[in-house]
């Protein structure tokens, strides 16, 4: 009546194309602990991209003080340049061992620093959801011995995690990129779904980790 159109149909499918379009700026960061045989605890801080969940361990500490902070705030800057991330946001909660240096960091860069609401995991539930995974699969069954220790595995289940792990947030695609390898175990044959081709070979597998982590990839 007064010439002015009706607002747009909103649904959740509009928000969640923003949310995927947005993802590869964001990059989520938080800590969490592991104690060793001789309990000491020891502090991981990690970074994780949510486009493609690609995750960035900086560093392990059982003091993890502003200094060192803002030098893994250096650390993961730098690491985000090389891969091509342009960082816009950052979530992180509001620990204290956030200190001031370590946000400067990002946002001279031109990253704004979003801090969730206070005890409300679910607001990083992408790194939270992180935390519980590395833990479930890899954390849970060890020993750590001490630093050096959890340094090589943490290494080598993030190494797994990003080339190897099929992901259900990213259509079981891997967050290094690359299509899932297929498991198809002796001579019979079976079907590739991307491809719908049917293929015939033995399948070679890679146990990590003293056997606690499997990747599996086509014999050459």
């Amino acid at each position: 009546r007064h010439g002015i159109r009706p607002a747009p149909r909103r649904s959740s499918e509009k928000w969640r194309t923003f949310l995927r379009a947005q993802a590869s700026t964001i990059v989520a960061t938080d800590f969490f602990t592991v104690d060793t045989v001789f309990l000491k605890q020891l502090y991981v801080l990690f970074f994780i991209e949510l486009g493609r969940r690609r995750v960035w361990i900086t560093g392990v500490t059982d003091h993890p003080n502003g200094l060192w902070v803002t030098k893994q705030a250096r650390n993961a800057t730098m690491e985000f340049d090389e891969v091509g991330i342009d960082v816009k946001i950052l979530v992180r909660d509001r620990d204290a061992k956030f200190a001031s240096s370590f946000d400067e960091v990002f946002t001279a860069g031109g990253a704004q620093i979003i801090k969730t609401p206070v005890k409300a995991p679910n607001a990083n539930f992408f790194a939270e959801r992180f935390v519980r995974t590395v833990r479930e699969e890899c954390l849970d069954h060890l020993l750590i011995v001490g630093e050096h220790h959890l340094r090589r595995v943490i290494h080598v289940y993030v190494d797994h995690y990003r080339t190897a792990r099929p992901h259900q947030g990213l259509a079981q695609q891997i967050p290094g990129g690359w299509a899932p390898k297929l498991t198809v175990i002796g001579d019979t044959g079976d079907t590739d779904a991307r491809r719908g081709q049917r293929w015939f070979g033995k399948v070679h597998r890679r146990d990590r980790l003293g056997g606690l982590l499997r990747e599996y990839s086509r014999a050459a």
